[in-house]
């Protein structure tokens, strides 16, 4: 390296790939351990943590010696090369770390990665997912007992008619010698992604309506195979989110989520596809007033960030590569890294909204809520053009006539938690407003959203 790159690099500082060390010690192998478990880095020998060049007095011999040091206390062993340079008559030794193709890299039986400036040791289930990695396995294709007459029928032939649509797999005809095509049986055992996906597992889906943070509304617990799983968490979000209206330059009305389905189904798809199944918390999502969580264990892998995911040029990793294939084949989702770029697409029609991601180490959580500048007065906008507003209640309203036409009034007070004089209040306003209107009687009638001008 050239010395004005040494002097760069040192006015920068330390960071993720940079670490500095007054002399070499074992302190100095762990960092050139972490770095190779990373995405490598630079340790410059002779240099305080605070930048200042003492230099180091030594000869051949001794940098050989440190040489051997790394290679005997590293495993698999590490092999440096290493430059010598020289400021103000101060010599500097700096050892250049590639990131090491097989890891995790330890150093005397412990294991450590880069993390800002710091080394940190991994845990053991950090470990098992270097290994797995860097070995191209993920836990999701390890084979299991369960065998294929123990699947559900009903989820196979729901994959079998999706991938038919999605046209990204022609499949034979025989179900089993395609799940061997395809990687989800392996040797005549199934693997782990198809007891997943169309088996009975011990994960499940966590979904919470909360009226406040130590409030709940409604929730349910999902544990179906995964295909399915997807759907039913689907409805009950639907059902716990706000539906309100708006009108299209011919006055035709249509459907606005408080939340765009694409967005949240995405989000869904993500905490399922990259969840760690070893960890056996559930996938959790709670929904607010003003927001979604989505939480799944198993924080971002190898060296992706939270910053990268909100570029346009990151670089996807899957934990579960088969349970990734399998809703790739079924058209729900990219493989090639591009379901947080469809997202922010998304969210330009949703200007009210924004997005947040942070990586808890073991869990990934993701929050899609109203800005705060927003606040309350997102869900007044429906109908604005007209000069009419819904409120909350109205809107939860008109979504339980669509989805019943039939319901009575007191469905909608127990389903909506409010009144039945509410309800009928709220319906008369409707009604006036020419967003309702009632065909039949009271025993055999039914509602109907109008949904036009007239």
């Amino acid at each position: 390296m050239k010395l004005e790159e040494i002097i760069n690099i040192i006015s920068e500082g330390e960071n993720e790939k940079v670490e500095f060390k007054s002399t070499f010690n074992n302190e100095a192998i762990v960092s050139i351990a972490a770095f190779a478990n990373t995405n490598g880095g630079i340790l410059l020998v002779g240099i305080q943590d605070n930048g200042k060049i003492t230099g180091v007095k030594i000869n051949s011999e001794i940098v050989k010696d440190w040489i051997n040091q790394i290679r005997n206390k590293t495993a698999p062993p590490l092999f440096l090369d290493y430059e010598s340079i020289t400021f103000d008559e101060k010599e500097i030794i700096v050892f250049k770390i590639p990131e090491f193709p097989v890891k995790p890299v330890s150093v005397r039986g412990r294991y450590y990665k880069r993390s800002s400036s710091s080394n940190i040791q991994l845990s053991a289930d950090e470990i098992t997912e270097f290994r797995l990695t860097s070995l191209n396995y993920s836990f999701d294709s390890f084979p299991i007992e369960t065998r294929f007459n123990e699947l559900y029928p009903d989820a196979i032939q729901s994959f079998v008619q999706k991938i038919k649509n999605s046209g990204r797999f022609r499949s034979s005809q025989n179900m089993e010698f395609d799940l061997e095509k395809l990687g989800f049986l392996r040797n005549g055992k199934l693997t782990r992604a198809a007891e997943l996906l169309w088996g009975n597992h011990h994960t499940a889906i966590h979904i919470g309506r909360f009226k406040s943070p130590d409030i709940i509304i409604d929730d349910v617990l999902i544990r179906a195979p995964l295909l399915i799983a997807v759907d039913e968490s689907m409805e009950f979000i639907k059902k716990n989110i706000g539906l309100g209206y708006e009108f299209t330059g011919e006055l035709q009305r249509k459907n606005r989520w408080q939340f765009p389905l694409p967005v949240i189904r995405e989000l869904l798809l993500n905490s399922i596809v990259h969840k760690d199944y070893r960890n056996p918390t559930d996938v959790i999502i709670k929904i607010f007033d003003d927001k979604i969580e989505f939480t799944n264990p198993g924080g971002l892998l190898g060296n992706l960030s939270t910053e990268d995911l909100l570029t346009d040029t990151y670089l996807a990793k899957h934990r579960n590569r088969l349970l990734a294939e399998a809703f790739y084949l079924t058209g729900e989702i990219e493989k090639y890294g591009t379901g947080f770029i469809r997202i922010r697409n998304e969210l330009k029609d949703y200007p009210e909204l924004e997005l947040s991601i942070s990586d808890l180490t073991d869990f990934l959580k993701v929050v899609l809520k109203v800005k705060k500048e927003v606040g309350k007065e997102v869900g007044k906008e429906v109908g604005k053009e007209v000069g009419k507003e819904l409120s909350e209640s109205q809107i939860q309203i008109l979504n339980a006539i669509e989805k019943n036409p039939k319901v009575t009034l007191g469905e909608i007070a127990k389903e909506i938690k409010m009144t039945k004089r509410s309800v009928e209040r709220n319906i008369s306003k409707l009604k006036n407003m020419n967003y309702i209107e009632r065909f039949g009687g009271r025993k055999k009638g039914y509602w109907k959203i109008i949904t036009n001008n007239e």
